[in-house]
């Protein structure tokens, strides 16, 4: 559950986004959650390209202030969540590149050594509230990995992401899709460097790449480190993409029982 400003926090109301839930809206929606037998986990995303909804905090980055935000916000919502198993940290996408749309206002992204010092902190904040940190993997495709392996200890659950539908790369594939091949292997690096994974497919681009995400990494990562799939739609939570949602639904589950056309 991607949390952002859109609840009233008690430690810091001012980022309370325009009609956000109440604390005891979101503590009756996580029970009817559990009732239907779903586990409810935790996402803030604290990349710079991705920190909007921490508003006036997103342009102190690093602070002392920051710090104290980002604590403040990962406890309260540990408890909100009744100490949940899993924290998803977000992480990804911190580039320049990124970050180049003219709606970006403030651009930052931290150097290496910066960056794995604050998604230290934000995960041994996590670790001291009982749950454990699970990131994006996508800063490993423009990484040394001995520097990643050195930087990200091995508790903090990894979820790489590739949405398209090859997943054998030879002289056949369209130029076009060659540059994506990093984010592919970026499965095998993580399986080489000891990694548990969660690998993310989505229905954002391909309908056949969660089922072929599912295949490619049964067949690459080992049993013991695979610890499930996430899909990733990438649509609005609203009636105008509901078809999409679900359309994504449905994929997983004939993914599932092997019923995928």
């Amino acid at each position: 559950i991607d949390i952002g400003d859109g609840i009233q926090f008690q430690s810091h109301p001012e980022i309370a986004t325009r009609n956000a839930w109440s604390l005891e809206r979101l503590k009756n929606e996580l029970a009817r959650l559990r009732d239907l037998g779903l586990e409810p986990i935790p996402k803030l995303n604290f990349s710079t390209c991705h920190d909007a909804w921490m508003h006036e905090y997103s342009r102190m980055v690093s602070s002392s202030y920051y710090y104290e935000f980002c604590r403040d916000i990962i406890t309260e919502v540990c408890a909100l969540f009744n100490s949940p198993r899993l924290f998803h940290i977000g992480m990804d996408e911190e580039t320049f590149e990124m970050q180049r749309n003219p709606g970006f206002m403030f651009r930052c992204v931290r150097n290496n050594p910066l960056w794995y010092h604050d998604l230290n902190f934000y995960c041994d904040v996590v670790r001291r509230c009982g749950a454990r940190p699970w990131m994006w993997a996508d800063k490993l495709w423009s990484t040394n990995p001995e520097e990643y392996s050195a930087n990200v200890p091995r508790d903090v659950l990894q979820s790489n992401w590739y949405y398209k539908e090859v997943f054998d790369f030879n002289e056949s594939t369209p130029d076009y899709l060659k540059p994506e091949k990093k984010r592919l292997d970026n499965y095998l690096l993580l399986e080489q460097l000891g990694y548990e994974q969660v690998p993310c497919g989505s229905n954002w681009a391909r309908d056949e790449n969660f089922p072929g995400t599912v295949k490619y990494c049964r067949s690459n990562i080992s049993q013991e480190r695979l610890k499930g799939f996430l899909m990733a739609p990438w649509q609005a939570t609203e009636k105008i993409s509901e078809s999409w949602l679900l359309e994504a639904c449905d994929i997983v589950k004939n993914t599932k029982t092997g019923h995928l056309s």
